[in-house]
């Protein structure tokens, strides 16, 4: 389900009329819309419904400039691409290197290693120069696989810190350049103050859907296969959408999210 989450303000010069919590002629924030809803055989990975979502909300005018998203959905080259495609800017947690240095959290990860792209070679901590630069597809995606010599790997004094390979020698599997580059910064910017204020918006879609089941039952197909089962999804969020609609127009507000002791101490430290 997607739905919208913008915070400028009621649109049009709406205003609220006598709600409870607001005084006359106050401007309300705009409802939270569901603007596209995708039904899938239960098999097919998140990440594959990404660029489906996007070209259907580009085919009726609703492209958003940021879409949040939780980390099942993107990839490196997603960020790219929607981007590049769509003027889509994903505001999502990126997956953790799964190197096995990094799952450690000990040695040399793909992180220490400086990668010249334009002279197609990468330097390890040591100063040691890549000596292949082999680019590839694996599973379908483009990758650059970078080798190092085993006569630099094989006296290097740290090597059990950078490879355990029966080879003997580092290799390193990379992203092409606007790829990788947009990895990295995705994975430095995700730990930032500014990026969890940005990204705690889209714990709202998680409410719609708790709201949807409680509210329509959706989470029960009432009929028989995929089509006739998106028609109910529609439906059940084009109920939501009245629900919400009719309680902007009649001035009641968006219930405020509790906040826990923990979390109002943390914000109180932070300031």
């Amino acid at each position: 389900m997607t739905e919208t989450c913008g915070t400028s303000g009621a649109r049009d010069g709406c205003t609220v009329v006598g709600g409870d919590d607001h005084r006359d002629g106050e401007v309300a924030s705009p409802p939270h819309l569901i603007v596209n809803v995708e039904t899938t055989d239960a098999t097919v990975p998140d990440n594959q419904m990404t660029e489906p979502v996007h070209a259907r909300l580009a085919g009726r005018g609703l492209l958003p400039g940021e879409h949040c998203v939780d980390s099942g959905y993107p990839s490196a080259e997603l960020l790219v691409s929607s981007l590049a495609d769509f003027g889509i800017a994903l505001v999502t947690p990126m997956l953790a290197d799964t190197s096995p240095q990094a799952r450690a959290g000990a040695g040399f990860d793909r992180t220490a290693f400086a990668i010249n792209f334009g002279a197609q070679q990468a330097t390890c901590p040591q100063g040691q120069a890549s000596s292949s630069w082999s680019p590839a597809t694996q599973r379908g995606t483009e990758t650059i696989v970078i080798t190092f010599a085993k006569g630099a790997c094989g006296p290097c004094p740290v090597r059990a810190q950078c490879t355990t390979s029966a080879s003997g020698r580092r290799q390193l599997t990379v992203h092409p350049r606007e790829v990788h580059e947009a990895q990295l910064a995705a994975r430095a910017a995700q730990d930032t103050r500014d990026f969890q204020a940005r990204y705690a918006l889209r714990a709202g879609v998680e409410g719609t859907i708790r709201q949807g089941v409680a509210v329509t039952g959706m989470r029960h197909a009432r009929y028989r296969g995929l089509a006739k089962t998106r028609l109910e999804h529609v439906n059940a969020a084009t109920a939501l959408n009245l629900i919400r609609l009719h309680a902007w127009w009649n001035g009641h507000p968006l219930d405020r999210t509790r906040t826990s002791h923990l979390a109002r101490l943390e914000l109180t430290l932070a300031s």
